[in-house]
């Protein structure tokens, strides 16, 4: 349940609770010390998701005033994007339709759990995407209560009641009220079922991935756009909440994928408990402003960190790789880019630095731009879980706009991106990447082999990029 309030005033000049910063170094101690909290194992297994988004539907029609409470979507709007995605993005790998904010959240049974999103069954979504070959992926938190104080939690003596703030954890805002949400305290006796029964929940009814939003407003009650928003739990309790939900996603087999998070300590507690994990703030009116000119340069200690993805994608991709959690530069929406360069590059950086590629386009606002999110050369990456690097990971250096990494059978990856207003040469020697000798060069997004070299060389064009493989 985003609102337009949040995402205009997310647009706001720092506040008291966050400073900027020129460079990527995240150092942010906790102020004690956490507790033991359980081991998941290897949670690490998945790679980046490829996916269909609401988000766009819902954001242009919270801005053109239809209030959350009224908004939703009928049967034959559903079946009309399900017939698109499996269509036109499935053969290529989309494989999932998934729900966000703003439509209500709806639970209509004996579990307490959400049934429905807004008019739709949960229940029957998942048959109309089955039926395509399609699976489905659910924006809701295993931190949210949706139905009545009186709800037992099954298996203990404990009802939704008792899993609220009761007086006894610690809060970050004592006199503050929570906005929009109520809230589990992981620390409560039952809260542990309780999520446990979440997942459960969702997985009887054939869903495998959960987009969990609002964490920061969890850990301390803060977001740099709003103030103070809430309680704020703590760190200890934020920790406890997701060593519980990483327990029983994995459980159930269920992806997490986690969103607006502070990500203190350099990402510790999302980067052990979660599967993927959200690096820049919304997407908003998308295009260029949210690919590459919001705030470009700048980051914050807090959420979001950085508002644009490439920053973002630099900012974090120490913490990425194979093997470890995945970057997500929220959706895309291509009908909102200027150029086919423009898109090209949206398209690309997310596969360079290891995250989702997750289109928002509407039947009605998709047009020809399936041909950019379809390149089977560029999705290849995605396919062998590739996680490249910038050659610099300062956000004001030209260096950060050349990113590489190399692919499971020994080629490379290499992308010469271009974040300026008019057209610039960029030259990079393979020596300086660590990848010695000539090697065969194709350029990915031309389809076109270009002989063997040792270096790359290209006139980008403004807002553009190159991608080349190198084989031998």
């Amino acid at each position: 349940m985003k609102r337009m309030k949040l995402l205009a005033l997310a647009v706001a000049v720092c506040t008291v609770f966050s400073s900027c910063r020129d460079s990527v170094e995240m150092h942010y101690p906790p102020t004690y010390e956490l507790p033991d909290l359980p081991e998941v194992g290897d949670i690490h297994t998945y790679k980046a998701p490829l996916y269909w988004s609401v988000y766009e539907y819902c954001i242009e029609q919270s801005w053109a005033g239809v209030e959350n409470a009224d908004m939703d979507l009928t049967a034959e709007q559903w079946d009309e994007i399900i017939d698109m995605v499996a269509t036109k993005l499935l053969p290529y790998g989309y494989d999932m339709v998934c729900t966000d904010g703003f439509i209500p959240m709806l639970a209509n049974d004996a579990s307490g759990y959400m049934t429905h999103y807004g008019s739709m069954s949960i229940k029957d979504l998942v048959a109309k995407c089955k039926a395509k070959g399609l699976k489905v992926g659910i924006y809701d938190n295993p931190l949210w209560i949706h139905s009545s104080s009186e709800t037992p939690v099954e298996g203990t003596d404990y009802t939704f009641g008792d899993l609220y703030w009761n007086g006894k954890t610690p809060i970050n805002n004592p006199g503050t009220s929570n906005q929009w949400f109520n809230w589990v305290v992981a620390d409560n006796p039952g809260a542990r079922e309780y999520i446990d029964g979440f997942f459960r929940h969702f997985k009887e009814l054939g869903v495998e991935y959960i987009r969990m939003d609002f964490l920061s407003w969890y850990e301390d009650g803060k977001d740099r756009g709003m103030g103070i928003v809430g309680h704020g739990y703590g760190r200890e309790n934020y920790g406890r909440a997701l060593a519980y939900i990483a327990e029983s996603a994995k459980k159930y087999g269920i992806f997490t994928s986690l969103v607006m998070p502070h990500l203190f300590n350099d990402g510790e507690l999302e980067a052990r408990y979660g599967n993927m994990v959200r690096i820049v703030g919304d997407t908003g009116a998308g295009g260029w402003w949210h690919c590459s000119a919001y705030d470009k340069g700048k980051s914050w200690t807090n959420w979001p960190n950085c508002n644009n993805q490439f920053d973002g994608f630099i900012y974090w991709n120490h913490i990425t790789g194979r093997g470890k959690v995945i970057p997500d530069g929220d959706f895309i929406r291509l009908n909102k880019f200027d150029t086919d360069a423009e898109k090209e590059f949206a398209v690309s950086l997310q596969l360079m630095a290891g995250g989702p590629v997750t289109p928002s386009d509407m039947p009605d606002t998709m047009g020809d731009n399936v041909k950019f999110y379809t390149n089977e050369e560029m999705l290849a990456l995605n396919a062998d879980r590739f996680v490249g690097k910038p050659l610099s990971d300062k956000l004001t250096d030209k260096n950060s706009q050349i990113w590489f990494g190399q692919m499971s059978d020994g080629s490379h990856i290499i992308g010469l991106f271009n974040r300026d207003d008019a057209a610039v040469s960029r030259t990079v020697s393979f020596s300086d990447l660590g990848i010695s000798g000539e090697w065969n060069v194709r350029d990915l997004w031309k389809h076109e082999d270009e002989g063997k070299a040792s270096s790359v060389s290209a006139v980008i064009p403004a807002h553009g990029c190159k991608i080349v493989k190198l084989t031998k």
